[in-house]
């Protein structure tokens, strides 16, 4: 696939190396062109002069930048996100923002046109690219309206080493974003070295 990843932080780019293994065309873009160009030459990415650039051809665009930074990218880019699959992998930082909204509801409202769909929030950056434990494939989850864009989705997670797990409409968002939360959260509060992941166990078709 074409992937676009607007935001080459620690989460930008350990996603974009994950992407370039799993054999996509990987952009990066960044606030500023010289840190995509790093973050590029590190992971074997592609950098791009700017969001605009970043967005030629691409399959699936991935919004890892802070939720702060998304209405400038909204702002700058919206009309270009129409009818795009667009990932939504931003987390809500303060336990006080656990108020029954999410971000990607937030940000679809925003960009009305795209075919929003959150996932990756609940994976931590060190997971990207070893995405299993103790060889169990940790789970990807996803949520969304649009079923087509939800598939693709699943098929880039999958691609990543990812066993996704389609939690429902985009309103399962605010789940998500709390277990994402639950993750900082427990990481922060034990010390732990930020490698932990998500897998539900127990789970058997009927």
């Amino acid at each position: 696939m074409r992937i676009a990843i607007l935001g080459s932080g620690n989460f930008g780019k350990a996603l974009s190396a994950a992407s370039v293994h799993a054999g996509h065309r990987t952009v990066l873009s960044a606030q500023h062109p010289e840190r995509a160009a790093g973050a590029a030459r590190e992971t074997g990415a592609i950098a791009a002069t700017s969001n605009q650039a970043a967005l030629e051809g691409a399959e699936i665009v991935i919004l890892a930048v802070p939720y702060a930074a998304v209405s400038d990218i909204a702002r700058t880019v919206g009309s270009e996100l129409a009818a795009r699959t667009v990932i939504d992998a931003t987390n809500r930082f303060d336990p006080l923002t656990l108020d029954g909204t999410s971000n990607a509801e937030q940000i679809q409202s925003a960009l009305p046109s795209a075919h929003l769909v959150k996932a990756l929030n609940t994976v931590v950056a060190a997971r990207l690219g070893a995405p299993a434990i103790d060889g169990v494939s940790l789970d990807g989850y996803l949520a969304g309206n649009d079923t087509t864009a939800k598939t693709q989705v699943a098929e880039f997670l999958q691609s990543l080493g990812f066993h996704p797990v389609d939690s429902g409409a985009l309103v399962m968002a605010r789940a998500l974003e709390a277990i994402g939360l639950l993750a900082i959260q427990l990481n922060m509060n034990n010390g732990w070295t930020w490698e932990t992941g998500w897998k539900l166990l127990g789970v058997k078709k009927a």
